[in-house]
């Protein structure tokens, strides 16, 4: 797939250079875009006519029982299974150690039975503690957003409709707190689904299993809005309820996807950075083009006004964010000739002159998003063959892969690894609930269990013990001789020639911000309102402004 094959070659751009892409505070500017995930999914239920209904909605006045939420494609039908609780104010826990929650979900290959219902009604609710088959694609849970759950029940209730600035202020009725899927807890396997189209892309099976709950989330609260008012009750407005998405609450577990899965991260920046280098060398700005590009600008200004956080790192960005948003809108008014050649090129160049990295990573996302001719095809280079090149090539002669190394390698320079500063973190994985968690190498024990994520480390420590050693031998006898590095040898192997692979940071720094690999991650979800509630774990909302399956159908 070449950057130029929709363009005069001639005008053809390369993409960023992936020491400017891959640093991790750019990354921590990410925007969700076109290309996000979730956007992928909805552009295909609605071009292929996909169908949905509720079959089943068991749920009685308080709000206790069972639903089915049923999407039916072209060829297979995938089921929401979602379970109601009366959970207590006071068990209520966003907590990866929380055992009960509001709502617990399983996404079905298929129809589900009466017996497969009543089979993950005894398990689905305890979660972790329960077993899935290979029926069953995800597994997940959420809360209510009390307040405001609370507040459009009550307001229905009375046959009036909630507070517009209750709803933006929040902007979801419900909060996942886990999606689980990829064969975890007995669940379908990546591998058993990644042929069919409609899940090639990553993480389909997730986001469906989150829109679904979407629709949830707003029928159990007017389902209890009836309970409470009846004949007064009234539904929520449809124009309020695409101002709903489903929050998620994460933290450090979803942090080291992005250094454990290269491949896939690759297949991902490429994909973005192809779209961006196509838009960019287009020779003109089309009308609809033109008006698509104001009309994101609008909203992503809206966005910022309504995106709110109170981490100084993401208040600080934020602060920026709608200043930069002031100045392109003044440029495109006043400096911006979109007439001229190359137009879109123009105007990145200049952003990239005068905006923040924040603004930067807007502003793409905002050049990609009127571009769905253009760009709308490369959603098929998001997955990834994560399993070629895992054997080692143990007869190169490590000369050749020094070279090797210190082409693919060479900002490893950067950093100083006998500094204490530069070494005080390690990742490891906690005894009590099996999730990643982050600790000081000064000062805490637990050194003996530290995961291999410190890429940037172990490449500086393989080069060193390369340097001190024959360079005539072949690899297989550099790595005899030294094992230890055999785990480095074979990622460098398999990372050679993709460009955007690597985190260009180092993660064991004091200084690293977790929430910077989480929001990479999450853009490309397409979450919006990311909000640190500390360098740890963030709160996001999914799905907000977009439709619901009664507006997808056909």
């Amino acid at each position: 797939m070449t950057i130029a094959r929709r363009v005069d070659p001639q005008l053809a751009i390369a993409p960023r250079d992936p020491d400017v892409v891959m640093r991790l505070s750019r990354m921590g500017s990410a925007h969700p875009m076109r290309l996000s995930f979730l956007r992928v999914l909805l552009r295909r239920l609605q071009a292929e006519g996909w169908r949905f209904d509720r079959p089943v909605w068991d749920i009685d006045d308080r709000g206790v029982g069972r639903a089915v939420y049923r999407a039916r494609g072209p060829v297979r039908t995938y089921c929401l299974v979602a379970f109601a609780h009366d959970l207590p104010d006071e068990m209520r826990s966003d907590r990866v150690i929380a055992t009960s929650w509001d709502a617990t979900f399983a996404l079905v290959d298929g129809e589900p039975s009466g017996a497969d219902i009543d089979r993950l009604a005894a398990n689905v609710p305890l979660q972790e503690a329960g077993r899935l088959t290979a029926r069953e694609l995800s597994l997940s849970r959420a809360n209510h957003s009390v307040r405001l759950f609370s507040h459009v029940v009550d307001r229905l209730a009375e046959g009036r409709q909630p507070d517009v600035a209750e709803i933006e202020a929040v902007g979801y009725l419900m909060r996942t707190t886990a999606v689980y899927g990829s064969g975890k807890f007995g669940a379908a396997d990546r591998d058993e689904i990644a042929d069919r189209p409609e899940l090639k892309a990553p993480f389909q099976a997730e986001m469906l299993s989150v829109w679904l709950t979407r629709a949830f989330t707003v029928d159990i609260a007017e389902h209890m809005a009836r309970v409470k008012g009846g004949a007064r009750a009234v539904p929520l407005d449809r124009d309020l309820r695409r101002r709903l998405g489903v929050g998620n609450s994460t933290g450090l577990g979803m942090a080291p996807f992005l250094v454990r899965h290269p491949r896939l991260l690759n297949s991902w920046m490429t994909v973005r950075e192809t779209a961006l280098a196509r838009v960019r060398a287009l020779s003109a700005a089309d009308p609809a083009a033109l008006e698509g590009f104001h009309r994101a600008l609008a909203e992503a200004t809206g966005n910022a006004r309504l995106w709110h956080s109170e981490h100084p790192a993401q208040v600080a960005k934020l602060t920026r964010l709608r200043a930069d948003l002031s100045a392109l809108a003044a440029h495109v008014r006043t400096g911006w000739e979109h007439g001229a050649m190359q137009p879109w090129d123009a105007l990145w160049r200049w952003g990239d002159a005068y905006l923040s990295e924040e603004g930067q990573e807007c502003l793409l996302s905002l050049l990609l998003e009127p571009q769905g001719a253009l760009i709308d095809d490369l959603a098929d280079a998001l997955d990834a063959d994560e399993s070629s090149g895992f054997a080692i090539d143990g007869s190169l002669p490590v000369a050749v892969f020094r070279e090797r190394l210190a082409c693919d390698y060479a900002w490893v320079d950067r950093f100083d690894f006998t500094d204490p500063a530069q070494v005080a973190r390690f990742w490891y994985v906690s005894e009590e609930k099996l999730e990643p968690r982050l600790g000081n190498r000064h000062d805490e024990a637990g050194q003996d269990r530290e995961q291999p994520l410190g890429i940037a480390r172990a490449i500086a420590d393989l080069s060193a013990a390369l340097a001190s050693g024959d360079q005539g031998e072949t690899l297989a006898a550099f790595l005899l001789r030294q094992p230890g590095h055999r785990h480095t040898v074979r990622r460098v192997q398999m990372l050679h020639g993709l460009p955007y692979a690597e985190i260009r940071d180092n993660v064991l720094d004091q200084g690293m911000l977790p929430i910077d690999i989480l929001r990479c991650k999450l853009a490309f979800f397409g979450a919006t309102r990311f909000d640190p509630r500390s360098d740890l774990w963030v709160r996001i909302s999914l799905f907000q402004d977009q439709p619901f399956p009664d507006e997808v159908t056909k």
